[in-house]
């Protein structure tokens, strides 16, 4: 039986994630930003390496490479058909961050460690989330 895409979970902004979950829905990849560290992942009220509460918002590329990730064969998660790729991802920008890896081969072969990637948003609900795909050779 395959699952719906619209019965996959969809997270909860707070007012903290607020502003990201704004921009994704314009498709638009936006990263904190502490005055002294720059940009970091996952946004909260503060930086995660000084603690200052002196942050700002910056627009993000939207391409990373491949970190990390592993080809879940068990379908847990609702709304997830089997196999399927949960990845860190490394923004060009600096931080790491989790997402899906999609319109790729889910074999080891196919998912090559520092492959180049590019945010691509989906649609869940009211919000788009940001996954990524291989990106597109430059001509």
């Amino acid at each position: 039986m395959s699952e719906r895409a619209d019965a996959r979970l969809i997270p909860q902004p707070t007012p903290d994630t607020l502003p990201f979950w704004r921009a994704a829905k314009e498709g638009r990849l936006i990263l904190p930003r502490c005055e002294a560290c720059g940009p970091f992942f996952y946004p909260r009220s503060f930086c995660p390496k000084c603690g200052s509460s002196k942050l700002d918002w910056m627009e993000a590329s939207g391409r990373a490479t491949l970190h990390s990730y592993v080809i879940n064969i068990t379908p847990l998660a609702p709304g997830y058909g089997a196999p399927y790729v949960i990845a860190v991802v490394s923004l060009e920008e600096g931080p790491r961050m989790m997402a899906n890896i999609l319109d790729v081969e889910t074999t080891p072969e196919a998912l090559v460690l520092d492959m180049p990637l590019e945010v691509r948003f989906e649609q869940r609900g009211d919000l788009a989330i940001p996954q990524f795909v291989p990106a597109k050779a430059k001509p």
